[in-house]
């Protein structure tokens, strides 16, 4: 009876080193895959941080947006506005953490265009859907559920995009504005500050950001 146990034994170990023996190399290559694109993102963003022009947010918004989405694993994500990247690097570089991806639309195809070579330079093309659209006609056209939106476009149309998609997003979800800070542009805030569902801060750390976290339906 000893010995049958103690066989039943070391076939259990034998399954166990078998099953850690298979699963370690491609999770190691994982994690190497990861390491490379974390190195060639922070390359590119550090040999490209004197260059962003074309209403790009400073560093400072990308990396809050990039701590957002890893602090809460979204997934889903839609950027309103392009420009030429540089908020969505931050935003795709978080997302190749998560498991997730990005749509972003751009409508001035200069900027598309450059925005897709950024990408490309920047490893991360692979997580992101860019479009070449005008996002009065293709935000309402979205198909959700999304757990995360930055809104960088024109700000006249700020409460339009909000309303579009707050139906499409889950409880969890946080909608990112830009540039609510200034005056022209604080009528924004003073809307969604005041929707019981949605708990509103402002971060005047880089050019304003409203942060609207989604509470309840």
């Amino acid at each position: 009876m000893k010995n049958s146990s103690y066989r039943l034994y070391l076939v259990s170990i034998g399954l166990f080193l078998l099953f850690m023996v298979g699963n370690t190399p491609a999770f190691s290559q994982e994690n190497r895959n990861q390491t490379e694109l974390d190195q060639q993102v922070k390359d590119f963003l550090e040999t490209s941080k004197n260059n962003w022009r074309d209403m790009n947010v400073p560093e400072s918004d990308g990396q809050l947006l990039y701590n957002i989405i890893i602090e809460n694993n979204y997934t889903r994500a839609v950027e309103i506005g392009t420009s030429t990247g540089h908020s969505g690097i931050w935003i795709a570089w978080a997302l190749s953490k998560t498991g997730g991806k990005l749509i972003t639309i751009e409508i001035d195809k200069r900027r598309y265009l450059e925005a897709l070579a950024n990408f490309k330079k920047a490893g991360v093309l692979d997580y992101i859907d860019v479009r070449l659209a005008d996002a009065h006609e293709l935000v309402p056209a979205l198909e959700g559920p999304f757990d995360f939106v930055f809104s960088d476009a024109d700000k006249s149309w700020y409460i339009n995009y909000f309303k579009d998609l707050d139906p499409k997003l889950e409880v969890g979800a946080c909608f990112v504005t830009h540039n609510v800070s200034r005056h022209s542009n604080f009528n924004f805030y003073q809307y969604v500050s005041q929707l019981p569902n949605y708990k509103t801060t402002l971060d005047n750390r880089g050019a304003g950001m409203a942060i609207s976290y989604k509470k309840a339906e």
